[in-house]
């Protein structure tokens, strides 16, 4: 297990003011929450940061905020992945110049020769180790067989998987060739951990992190019952978040935690504010239950 790269780490919420733009007051305050509650650092700018939709200056903005409120002790992994390859590779030095500790990226759209070259250009300029953003369902002919996932992973410089599917025997693979493996699936965790992966990054951290840190614990100490019984209280979660627009639903949630996020980039946002109430005393309900269950187990 690679001691610096290991545990829960939320992908980032990306805080909005009314007006799109980078909210630097409210990520510092989301950011010291997380910490806070025990989480090993940060995973920003992807998928649920919106990366892809936001500008370059407001991903280097959100990088050295961040980086200024980071314990010595925390480690923050970048998303650079963009729609240019120059783009990319200029975050990647931006990154690391503000002290990052690793990069990521989605592979570029292509067949599998265009994203080894992505691959190979990237990890070979970047200061940084690169930790490869491994998600079928929104990449699905990136890596049209897992052996090309395998053959990125051996490029110097790339020090594991950003890994969002549930092909465990896959993930077991990685884990057995040396790659530092995060978890990408909330809903899966435990079962990426039994099979090696050495850490977590999710979208739901943002608003349960403590239950993810507790099912961290539960495993890395062996007790897979407890882990298993604390998965189910945080999928009753997730499965209730899937009812609504997902991030929307997670925004409105930070957002009653007392971190307003602002709107989404992409506009998507719930249907009225009867839903947003809907939302919010369900999430309640059921992570009270959960967080009953978890003072059961522990017990």
């Amino acid at each position: 297990m690679n001691p610096d790269f290991q545990g829960i780490y939320p992908a980032l919420l990306t805080p909005l003011t009314s007006e799109r733009k980078f909210n630097p007051a409210v990520a510092e305050r989301m950011i010291d929450h997380l910490l806070q509650a025990g989480v090993y650092g940060a995973y920003v700018a992807g998928t649920t940061g919106e990366g892809l939709l936001l500008d370059t200056s407001a991903r280097k903005a959100l990088v050295e905020t961040l980086m200024r409120c980071l314990p010595k002790d925390k480690r923050l992994i970048v998303h650079v992945g963009a729609k240019r390859r120059e783009d990319a590779l200029a975050l990647a030095e931006h990154a690391a110049k503000h002290g990052a500790h690793a990069i990521s990226s989605l592979p570029p759209k292509g067949d599998s020769a265009t994203v080894m070259s992505y691959y190979t250009e990237l990890a070979a300029s970047s200061p940084l180790p690169l930790i490869v953003y491994y998600f079928p369902k929104a990449a699905p002919h990136a890596f049209a067989e897992p052996e090309r996932l395998i053959e990125v992973c051996d490029l110097p410089n790339v020090l594991g998987v950003k890994f969002t599917d549930f092909n465990f025997y896959l993930l077991q693979r990685l884990v057995k060739r040396g790659m530092v493996v995060f978890n990408g699936y909330d809903e899966a965790l435990v079962a990426g951990l039994l099979m090696g992966a050495q850490g977590g990054i999710g979208s739901t951290y943002n608003v349960m992190p403590e239950a993810y840190l507790s099912i961290y614990r539960a495993a890395m100490e062996g007790h897979w019952d407890v882990a298993r019984q604390l998965q189910i209280g945080v999928n009753d979660v997730i499965e209730a978040l899937l009812k609504y627009p997902f991030f929307p639903a997670l925004r409105a949630i930070m957002k009653e935690k007392g971190f307003d996020c602002g709107p989404l980039m992409s506009a998507d946002q719930l249907s009225s504010e009867v839903k947003r109430q809907e939302l919010l005393v369900e999430f309640d309900e059921l992570t009270q239950r959960a967080q009953v269950s978890l003072h059961s187990e522990r017990r």
